[in-house]
């Protein structure tokens, strides 16, 4: 295996082509990762609409993570091998069906299902934009396309519940939940024909026989399924036998990777576990996969404490988030462009700037407990926001710095497996310490928020300390 190339000069057309190409494939990014977030505040009005179990509620919510995280490796394979352009059409395309399908759900079984498509979609489509970006790019050129994309995935995630908010409020709260899901059919639409005509196409003369590993597809499947089942239905299953599965994974996913080790020696396989030999792609991984156990619970429990607990409306709920979002986004295109000068210290800052931002939340609401909770933490939340923009897309910068190209699918779809299962972990453990403290607590929300909040913020002091290490190993070895 070998690293990326230097850069080449590039046409100034060939530099607008590729530009563009990147283009639709952030705004089908965006459009995907906006459904992880965007659906928590139209619960309650799907709850009244189809009159959902709470069963029915949480697999509306989390079977989408579930399948996102299923296809991600087997789909940045598929478009390793067959070309990204059209595993990022047929994905759109199904994208785009699934969310029309959800937005005319009749009962809960019909939204469930609708919404587990629309997960297998989105996971066919995220690796395509990452490797699309690492074959158009070289070097440290990479760096801004990174920094948008970045941005892209703070940005869809943070204002996801005032999008939602802002529908529901247009739509009614009868029908407006529907329109979270009908706003995707135009935008999906128009991105399957753009992306037809723009990404580049497998080279011609090129064919590239390459199998596709189904026992490897199989086994890491069996092993995400096992891991993140007990984590999305952590409050429907009170069995504690459920914890048993997560174990089971870890034991399935060893299995998994003993079989591409041998697979690799005749054939290339589904994911080349060569790239835990770069350190840049391993601790990389690290980071993104306890960061997002700690970030992506911050909006799950804030909704639940504005709207259920503090009686705001949706659209307020959203708006609180606000702060995070713009801080998120400037953020993430400044640490686009400069991680290369500064490299994994710049990670550090960020997540030091998460860590203060959030804490410094949890100080305001216990200094100012009867004044209004979305002003009080949007400053906080502002400076936690411009640090989560120099963590996400300088962190995916350096763990992708190194990989090939013909394995930058199959190496994005393991980076972001790994993101939602640190986020379906987070979002159990986080959700977890809120409900079972505003139990304790006979029904404080302000307490529970802050008790959750807390831990949250400890998942993400947890990625600083490895970034850390990482800093003064490095730096060890270059003394030495």
């Amino acid at each position: 295996m070998t690293a990326a190339l230097s850069p080449q000069p590039v046409d100034p057309a060939e530099n607008r082509r590729r530009w563009q190409a990147v283009g639709v494939g952030l705004v089908a990014a965006f459009m995907t990762l906006l459904d992880v977030s965007i659906v928590n505040v139209a619960v309650p009005s799907i709850d009244r609409a189809l009159h959902a179990s709470p069963s029915d509620l949480q697999w509306v919510l989390s079977g989408y993570a579930l399948t996102f995280g299923l296809v991600l490796v087997p789909a940045g394979r598929f478009g390793d091998a067959r070309g990204r352009r059209n595993a990022f059409v047929f994905g759109i395309a199904l994208f785009t069906v699934t969310s029309a399908l959800a937005g005319l759900a009749t009962s809960p079984t019909w939204l469930v299902i609708a919404r587990l498509l629309q997960g297998a979609a989105a996971g066919v489509v995220n690796p395509q934009v990452i490797g699309l970006i690492q074959q158009l790019f070289r070097g440290p050129e990479r760096a801004r396309p990174f920094g948008v994309l970045g941005a892209t995935i703070g940005i869809s995630t943070a204002v996801g519940p005032l999008l939602g908010g802002l529908l529901i409020a247009i739509g009614g709260e009868e029908h407006g939940w529907r329109w979270v899901f009908f706003v995707n059919v135009p935008v999906g639409i128009v991105a399957a024909i753009l992306g037809w005509r723009l990404l580049p196409g497998r080279p011609e003369g090129q064919p590239d026989r390459r199998r596709l590993d189904p026992v490897g597809v199989l086994l890491l499947g069996v092993g995400v399924v096992l891991i993140l089942l007990p984590l999305v239905q952590e409050q429907q299953w009170r069995t504690p036998w459920k914890w048993a599965l997560i174990p089971a994974g870890m034991a399935v996913l060893v299995a998994f990777g003993l079989w591409e080790r041998w697979y690799a020696r005749h054939r290339e396989p589904l994911f080349d576990l060569r790239l835990f030999s770069f350190q840049s792609y391993t601790l990389g991984s690290l980071i993104a996969l306890v960061y997002f156990g700690g970030f992506t619970a911050i909006f799950f429990i804030f909704t639940l404490f504005l709207q259920n607990g503090l009686g705001y409306s949706a659209l307020v709920a959203g708006l609180a988030i606000t702060p995070f979002a713009l801080g998120s986004a400037a953020a993430s295109a400044l640490g686009g462009r400069i991680v290369n000068r500064f490299g994994r210290p710049l990670v550090a800052i960020g997540l030091l700037g998460v860590v203060i931002g959030l804490a410094a939340t949890v100080v305001a609401l216990r200094l100012a407990p009867d004044a209004p909770a979305p002003w009080v933490t949007a400053a906080p939340l502002l400076v936690a926001g411009i640090g989560s923009g120099l963590v996400i897309a300088p962190n995916q910068t350096l763990t992708l710095a190194q990989v090939p190209v013909p394995q930058a699918g199959s190496g994005a779809g393991m980076l972001q497996t790994g993101q939602r299962i640190g986020a379906a972990a987070g979002i159990a453990a986080v959700g977890s310490m809120f409900f079972s403290s505003l139990a304790d607590n006979h029904g404080n929300w302000t307490k529970a928020f802050e008790h959750s909040l807390t831990l949250a913020t400890g998942i993400i002091a947890l990625a600083l300390i490895a970034a850390l290490i990482d800093i003064l190993r490095t730096r060890n070895h270059t003394k030495d």
